[in-house]
C-alpha cells in the first residue's frame, strides 16, 4: 500500500498521543492539523512518484505534527515539598530576570520580580505558583514585543493574577505574550482557592511569566536557572 509509510509514522504519533495527556487548548489544534496533513500526503502518494518525494513529505509533515504535539503536552504534577511560606515555579523554562521593582497594579509597592522565559520547547501550562485565594483578575490588551525585553511586562498584550497566599503574602503572577504567542487564556476567577497542583492558565507558543514577590522574601533561584512549572520552588517568603 503506497500510505503506509505515512500511516505507521501518524499511528506512532497517535499511540504517544494516548500516552501522554494533551491541553485541551491544544485538542482542536492537533486534530485539524492532522486532517489538514492527511489531505495533503493522500494526493501526493497517489499521483506524485517516486516514492522518495512523497516519503521526505510524510516524514517533515509528521516532524511537523511531533512539534506542535510536544508543545501542547500537559504532564501532571503534583508538589511534594513543603507547602506553607513557599513559591513554586508557575511554569517550565529559564530564568531570564531576578530584580526589584515597583508592581502597581495588585500590590501597589516595591516588590522582586523574577521572570522565567518559556521557549517554544516547553510546557506551555502555567500553575499557581502559591496556595491560596485569587483576589484579582485582569486581561491587559497590548503589543507583541519579544518576551525577552524589560518593557514587555508593562507593553505586551498580558493577564494578571493577584494572590493571596495562605500564610498571608500576597503575590502577582503575570502571563506575558511574546513575539511569537498571540493568546493568552487565563483559568483563575476571583474568589477561587488557587493550588501549586492546577493550572492557572496558558500562553500559546513561547512567552513569559512574571512573578512579584515580598521584597524581603528569599529568592531560590538565580538568572539562567531551568524551572518546571509546579515542581521547583523558586523563592520562600519570611516568617
Amino acid at each position: 500500500m503506497p500510505l503506509r509509510p505515512y500511516t505507521l509514522i501518524m499511528a506512532g504519533v497517535l499511540l504517544k498521543t494516548q500516552i501522554m495527556k494533551i491541553h485541551r487548548e491544544g485538542t482542536n489544534i492537533l486534530i485539524l492539523l492532522f486532517i489538514v496533513l492527511a489531505a495533503l500526503n493522500v494526493p501526493i502518494w497517489l499521483f506524485m512518484p517516486p516514492v522518495l518525494i512523497p516519503a521526505c513529505f510524510s516524514v517533515l509533515s509528521a516532524i511537523v505534527y511531533c512539534f506542535v504535539f510536544n508543545f501542547f503536552r500537559c504532564p501532571q504534577r503534583h508538589y511534594r515539598g513543603e507547602r506553607m511560606g513557599m513559591v513554586v515555579s508557575s511554569v517550565d523554562g529559564r530564568v531570564v530576570a531576578v530584580e526589584r521593582t515597583f508592581e502597581g497594579e495588585y500590590l501597589k509597592e516595591e516588590a522582586m520580580m523574577l521572570s522565567v522565559f518559556m521557549s517554544p520547547l516547553n510546557v506551555h501550562a502555567n500553575w499557581f505558583p502559591v496556595d491560596g485565594t485569587v483576589e484579582y483578575v485582569k486581561h491587559h490588551n497590548g503589543r507583541f514585543l519579544s518576551a525577552y525585553l524589560p518593557k514587555a511586562s508593562t507593553d505586551n498584550e498580558r493577564s494578571t493574577v493577584g494572590i493571596k497566599a495562605d500564610c498571608g503574602k500576597r503575590i502577582t503572577v503575570r502571563q506575558i505574550a511574546g513575539a511569537m504567542a498571540r493568546r493568552i487564556v487565563t483559568y483563575a476567577r476571583k474568589g477561587e482557592e488557587a493550588s501549586v497542583d492546577e493550572h492557572l492558565g496558558f500562553i500559546k507558543f513561547g512567552s513569559r511569566v512574571d512573578i512579584y514577590l515580598p521584597v524581603d522574601c528569599e529568592i531560590l533561584v538565580k538568572i539562567g536557572d531551568i524551572t518546571r512549572g509546579g515542581v521547583t520552588p523558586v523563592a520562600r517568603f519570611k516568617s
